[in-house]
């Protein structure tokens, strides 16, 4: 009501202006974009249409009549040619790298010169090379600046030339390839391979000695390079083999002619694709059949479209055509299948990876480098001023003085000589030093980074590794994560996990337990399963802050077992919800029960679970040294089978008739069973189930389905009851969540929206210089909600479309029939039967069931398991019979035949009986969710972009924590409504407050957006509000896409992409920074990206310790070579009125030259590799202090003003003392101009490095004060070699004897030198003290009128602060517990700082 009273109070012009405002606001940005836009659009074309086309002769290539044409002649001996070129196909040479030999130095001399800095020396350098205008000598700076730009572009070319010797390696992958017979095939010496694709002249590099056993007199299968073959070659494969270039499968080992495909690298999706050669190909297994065959191929040009394929083949005149199924692309492996054999179609970069790769990408720049180009043009405006000023003086001097004094009266200089000498003496201002000691400073950041043991992977023997140095800081300002999901955050390994039967719940853990010996079961109290109970996990003890342990809510059959009296057999810990209670009993119960009672009905079900687990699958088993494993098309049936397995029934073979089981549960009665294979009804995309129909050894008809739950819940034989017990669980809670969320959104939080890693109060009303409550209290303690919900108002879940029941709380799970009470110390402890809850009526009632199943379900989905539910029914003969024509019709029907078998299938799988539900754990890397839920506490959005379904994409998400326990889930799908509706939806949702917003689209959605430009503006308007995005089934094109355009939608934002796999490549190489793993399968993403990592875990160090290292490093050391040529050159500049005006130097040439070079470069030199502001434990367990490089607090324009403030301000008290020294208060012995500039140049070589190395280095090793020792004596060194080598003649600078016999011995010049450095030092030390107290105190203010609170963020707390802390060892041994993540800590919870008095910490 106040609101609305304060709008009525308003009149009728406040109202029009306040609606007016922001309109025309919004309309000048739009105008500006669009003008914007329009202007890049034009300069492209411009680009492309004069650069391109016409003077480098680079047209786009015409797409072809009739498609590329490929002729099936193993017998060809000429390359085959591309119509569009006129020339042979490009070869199969792939380039990673970003130059050739032709175009490597135009494009540096291009990159470095459009870099400011160099581009400014060039100017100088040209006109101070012209003889006669420069004080300071011809080439001062040309020379060094051609040195250094030499430098830096060697170094590139090192750097690109270690990523040519990694696709070398690619290249020379071997291949079997079919060849003539002929014994100088391989004689011929090849050509260079960068003309071969234009000119064709490259023979192929065969290697005789590699023939295989299949060979007829004419033709054999030959191994060759992959960089040698050619469009046109027959190509074989065996198992587990690599695909060297994109083929038409000709023919396949597997049954029915089935090849299985692993396209992990090349699509991110983890299931085996079955491609299938068509049945006129089946003579093509032998050499002899290929040479009969005669085929030509017309096929579509090369296009980055992996999921779509046009062609079409003659084959003995019969015209058939060509999809996706047939094609298989380079990037995949041949998995389960003995030997393929293929056509090669698309190679090189005409390959569908290399098409969706961003390819030669130009080079990278640090973000640091913005401001410094600020700061370059500030200093440049600077050396203008001050050389208009000193020319301008001389003009008044001239008229003032010279033309008095006869002496001089004729030696007038031009204008022109005087002002060009004038910015020759001062461009120094701007140090070209600068970037020669930047470029020493990062081979230094590099070589920290890469022989940091922490970043060092034992099981890979693996360490860290810097490819590209000239963008460490950037790893200390990164705001946006792009990650790849398989082989990055998952180990692409599936592991069985729990079970729900008959409403009970079961734990799976003989993977762990096979690894680690059982902790024995303690005596005592023995609690029902599924009791929620709290755990503790090494993994995650130590580092969770979110996920935190409620009290349950009151129910009159949920009690908490004293965490003493648990039992402690249990390993396994949920990633996503470590503080998740598990069930209290495991398989190995169940096993147990079921021997001890066989015949009871809960005993019966679980036989029947496991059973329908090793029929209901396509597995083949594979009987290695008397090992059994299995060939699977998924890993998730792997998962289930092996499960299987473990519980008694082992799949010993499997024919498309037939399963055969052995089954053995330990009862001493092993026995096999053959069950017949009547039908299979294939798993799609859209049924979400598969179903298979069996003939079990009594002659009993089953069909078994599985799948997820929205497809089974109503083809239940209960499914009216199903669905009324799901609507009332999600009821329930949903008001359990609300009434949690609410509670979550009054929590504190940081000041960008976050929880604190720690809640650290300021005691102003005790002491300003205390801390309150004198706690630093983790936010372990702190209430935590699931709330999901997508743009249409249903809730997500991993495994249906439709709302699902869930628990986003800690409670006891309700498959425990018997209350206990509450147990007092004192009271005697029974002891329970622990299969007790198995003897009550409620197993028996299916409403019960139903309800708790719903409930496991829901709890799976939370901890990030990936769900199934097992229903079957058994069929009449007769009935099934009447199904079998039907089926049998649409199976051989050839018209919509795939629409007809699923709609057979809908006739059978209805009624089904619910056996039970499974969740399978996508196992991540160790170290996964911890290190993501720190990188989002240090205020960093992580996307997850994948090409794997939706269902897993949002599963990983909550194992992985970029799904929070609170998230707001939004789906944006373009087969829904309208997405218009649907964004415009979200937005309201976020408008109304929500804690964490998670937003998934897929691929198909993403295209639809970006054909729209209004949809477009929208999403790309909407993202940047968005805490965390999950794309699923985005193409490599995509992926690159989305970096691209969030760096122009947000241009303040520095992306980080990472990934492991060659469909990575393009992401990597479009973000600022790339990182690739390079662990089992990561080396073709590691040898493109930038930085190099084994596992994902080491991704926390790598940002928040060494990027927030590398950023303060960076950019102190660019304020710190700003502020000393500032403060250095402004005596200069004030002794201009004491020479005329001249140009004449303060200094001695030769000291002048060396100044950068001997006597200040180690001081900044040493800051830029050595020094760590904060300990990496604090900055690993407080990641809100990386915020510092996001919000560039180290280096921004008022910073560098302040500093260069103050070096003008000590440049000039300097002068004012040494000339007041020489000139009012003292007779010197020397007066002359080396003394005098001596003194000054002593001064400045003693307060520079003293304030660099003593007062602004945090971190002083003994290399630090070694290098400060060292460069003070060598200044003294120096002065008494210039007074030792100076030829004794008249000179501006009478060096000779001068440090040893004349001013060396005066007194004057001694005392001068130390009360004026000491002066300095106690006024820089007393300012930094104070303003250390008053940040310490919360009264420090700046801007001063900003509103501090002292009760701010830990982030917006001053380093000193920080600093102070880690002084104390009480502080700092718990923030050392704080960031290890592999200590045990006491019943669940974190350790806590007790009551401390920081007062005395500070």
């Amino acid at each position: 009501m106040l609101r609305a009273a304060n709008h009525g109070e308003l009149d009728d012009g406040q109202k029009h202006s306040a609606k007016t405002i922001p309109t025309i606001s919004r309309k000048c940005r739009m105008r500006l974009e669009s003008i914007t836009a329009t202007a890049y659009e034009r300069a492209v074309q411009w680009y492309q249409l004069y650069i391109l086309e016409i003077i480098l002769r680079q047209k786009p290539l015409k797409p072809s009549k009739d498609g590329r044409h490929i002729p099936l002649y193993i017998g060809r001996d000429h390359a085959l040619i591309d119509e569009r070129r006129g020339h042979p196909y490009v070869s199969n040479t792939i380039r990673t790298s970003r130059y050739t030999l032709i175009d490597f130095l135009p494009k540096q001399i291009i990159f470095q010169f459009t870099r400011l800095a160099n581009f400014y020396f060039l100017c100088v350098g040209i006109p101070q090379a012209i003889p006669g205008l420069s004080t300071t000598g011809s080439y001062t700076t040309i020379l060094p600046l051609l040195f250094f730009v030499l430098l830096t572009i060697i170094k590139e070319g090192y750097d690109d030339f270690k990523r040519h010797r990694l696709d070398n390696l690619e290249n020379a992958n071997g291949t079997r390839v079919l060849k003539p017979v002929s014994p100088d095939v391989g004689s011929v010496l090849p050509s260079r391979h960068w003309f071969a694709g234009r000119f064709g002249t490259e023979k192929p590099t065969v290697d005789i000695e590699s023939w295989s056993d299949e060979t007829d007199e004419q033709y054999g299968w030959r191994k060759v390079k992959w960089q040698d073959v050619q469009v046109g070659d027959v190509v074989k494969l065996a198992r587990d083999e690599a695909v060297p270039a994109d083929l038409i499968l000709l023919n396949a080992t597997g049954e029915n002619g089935l090849a299985y495909i692993d396209t992990m690298d090349l699509d991110g999706e983890t299931n085996l694709k079955s491609k299938e050669s068509l049945p006129d190909f089946k003579g093509c297994h032998s050499v002899a059949g290929l040479r009969a065959c005669e085929a030509e191929f017309v096929l579509e040009d090369p296009n980055p479209d992996l999921y779509r394929f046009d062609g079409r083949v003659t084959i003995h005149g019969r015209t058939l055509p060509l999809t996706s199924n047939e094609v298989v692309y380079r990037g995949s492996t041949l998995r389960n299948t003995a030997c393929a054999i293929g056509i090669v179609i698309n190679t090189g970069e005409e390959c569908k990876i290399r098409l969706n790769a961003n390819q030669h990408p130009s080079a990278k720049k640090p973000a640091l480098e913005k401001i410094a180009n600020k700061i370059v043009i500030t200093l440049a405006l600077y050396v203008i001023i001050l050389t208009v000023g000193c020319s301008m003086g001389y003009i008044i001097w001239r008229g003032s003085t010279e033309k008095y004094s006869w002496y001089i009266s004729e030696a007038t200089v031009e204008f022109k000589q005087i002002i060009i000498g004038y910015a020759i003496m001062f461009n120094n201002v701007i140090p070209l030093a600068l970037y020669v000691t930047l470029e020493i400073t990062r081979i230094g950041q590099m070589l920290m980074l890469n022989n940091d043991v922490e970043m060092y992977d034992e099981a890979t023997d693996t360490p860290a590794r810097c490819n590209t140095n000239t963008i460490l800081e950037n790893l200390g300002q990164v705001n946006y994560i792009f990650s790849d999901k398989t082989g990055t955050l998952t180990e692409n390994v599936m592991k069985f996990r729990k079970m729900s039967i008959a409403g009970t719940s079961w734990l799976h853990e003989a993977d762990i337990q096979s690894e680690d010996a059982v902790v024995p079961t303690t005596p005592g109290l023995t609690v029902p399963t599924g009791l929620a109970l709290p755990r503790t996990s090494k993994e995650v003890a130590s580092v969770i802050h979110e996920d935190i342990e409620l009290y349950p809510l009151s129910s009159p059959s949920s009690v908490f077992t004293p965490q003493a009296e648990r039992r402690s057999s249990s390993q396994w810990r949920s990633s996503a919800r470590p503080d998740h209670s598990q069930p209290d009993v495991t398989t190995a119960d169940l096993l147990e029960y079921i021997r001890s009672r066989p015949a009871s009905h809960f005993a019966r079900r679980a036989k029947d679970y496991i059973l329908c687990m090793a029929l209901c699958h396509t597995c083949l088993p594979e009987i290695s040294d008397e090992k059994v494993d299995f060939q699977a098309s998924s890993p998730d049936e792997l998962a289930l089978v092996r499960a299987a397995h473990e519980l008694g029934y082992l799949v010993t073979d499997r024919t498309s008739q037939t399963v055969t089981l052995r089954i053995d549960v330990g009862d001493g009665s092993p026995r096999t069973e053959v069950y017949r294979i009547l039908d299979v009804i294939e798993f799609s995309s859209k049924r979400k189930r598969m179903s298979i129909v069996v003939r079990y050894p009594d002659d009993r008809i089953c069909i078994i389905c599985k799948g997820a739950d929205s497809m089974i819940l109503p083809r239940l034989k209960l499914a009216h009851l199903a669905m009324q017990k799901a609507t009332e669980v999600r009821k329930s809670v949903d008001v359990e969540r609300e009434l949690l969320r609410r509670s979550e959104q009054l929590e504190v939080r940081n000041s960008f929206g976050g929880r604190p890693s720690l809640t650290l109060r300021r005691n102003i009303a005790g002491n300003r210089n205390s801390l309150g409550p004198d706690q630093l209290v983790t936010t372990a303690d702190k209430p935590d909600i699931t709330r999901s919900r997508s743009a249409e108002g249903f809730r997500t879940r991993r495994s249906e479309d439709k709302p699902r029941p869930s628990l986003g709380i800690r409670t006891t799970s309700l498959d425990v029939t018997k209350t206990l009470s509450k147990i007092s110390p004192v009271t005697p402890k029974p002891v329970f039967d622990k299969f007790s809850f198995l003897d009550d009526s409620s197993i028996l009632d299916e409403s019960v069931i139903f309800t708790r199943c719903f409930k496991h379900l829901d709890d799976f989905a939370t901890e990030g398991l990936r769900t199934l539910l097992f229903a079957r029914k058994f069929i009449p003969a007769s009935e099934y019979e009447s199904w079998k024509k039907i089926y049998n019709d649409a199976t051989t029907s050839l018209v919509n035949r795939q629409d007809m078998i699923e709609a057979a299938g809908e006739l059978i799988e209805q009624s089904f009986d619910l056996v039970g539900a499974t969740a399978i754990e996508d196992k991540l890397q160790v170290g996964v969710p911890e290190t993501i839920d720190k990188l989002r506490r240090a205020n960093i959005k992580i996307w997850m972009l994948t090409g794997d379904k939706r269902e897993t994409a949002i599963n990983i998400a909550h194992s992985a924590r970029i799904c929070r326990p609170g998230s707001d889930i939004f789906i944006l799908d373009s087969t829904k409504s309208s997405l218009q509706t649907q964004m415009d939806g979200i937005s309201e949702e976020i408008a109304m407050g929500c804690t964490h917003s998670v937003v998934v689209i897929d691929g198909q959605t993403l295209q639809a957006i970006e054909q729209s430009v209004q949809l477009t503006s929208l999403f790309y308007t909407l993202i940047p509000l968005i805490d965390s995005v999950i794309c699923c089934r985005a193409s490599p094109a995509q992926k690159s896409t989305i970096v691209k355009v969030i760096r122009q939608r947000v241009p303040s934002a520095l992306t980080l992409a990472i990934g492991d796999g060659a469909n990575d490549l393009a992401m990597i190489s479009a973000s600022h920074v790339g990182v690739g793993i390079s662990g089992k399968e990561g080396l073709q993403a590691a040898r493109v990206a930038d930085y190099a990592i084994a596992q994902f875990r080491f991704l926390q160090r790598l940002l928040l310790v060494h990027g927030r290292w590398n950023y303060v490093r960076t950019a102190k050391f660019i304020l710190a070579t700003f502020w000393k040529e500032m403060y250095f050159y402004l005596p200069t500049a004030m002794y201009q009125r004491y020479n005329g005006y001249s140009g004449t130097s303060l200094f001695e040439n030769w000291s002048l030259t060396v100044f950068n070079t001997l006597f200040t470069s180690l001081c900044v030199i040493c800051l830029g590799i050595w020094e760590q502001d904060l300990s990496a434990e604090t900055l690993l367990a407080i990641p809100e202090l990386y915020v510092h490089g996001q919000r560039d607090r180290e280096l921004n324009i008022p910073r560098f003003v302040r500093w260069m403030a103050g070096a003008a301000a000590e440049g000039v008290l300097v002068w004012l003392a040494a000339w007041a020294a020489y000139n009012v208060y003292g007779q010197p012995r020397d007066d002359g101009l080396f003394a005098f500039g001596d003194l000054v140049f002593t001064v400045g070589v003693l307060w520079i490095n003293w304030k660099i190395f003593i007062i602004e280095t945090h971190h002083k090793t003994a290399i630090v004060l070694g290098a400060f020792g060292l460069t003070i004596a060598g200044w003294w060194a120096w002065n008494a070699f210039l007074a030792g080598v100076y030829a004794p003649q008249p000179s501006p600078y009478p060096a000779r004897d001068g440090f040893t016999d004349t001013f060396g011995q005066d007194p004057l010049w001694w005392l001068t030198l130390v009360i004026v450095v000491v002066a300095l030092i106690v006024v820089e030390m007393v300012y930094k003290a104070a303003k250390r107290r008053m940040v310490i105190a919360g009264l420090w203010k700046w801007p001063p009128w900003k509103q501090n609170n002292v009760d701010d963020s830990l982030e917006e707390w001053g380093l000193e602060v920080w600093q102070e802390l880690e002084k104390d060892p009480v502080t700092r041994e718990r923030i050392r517990r704080e960031c290890m993540e592999e200590e045990e800590v006491d019943d669940g919870t974190r350790d806590s700082i007790e009551r401390v008095d920081v007062a005395h910490a500070l």
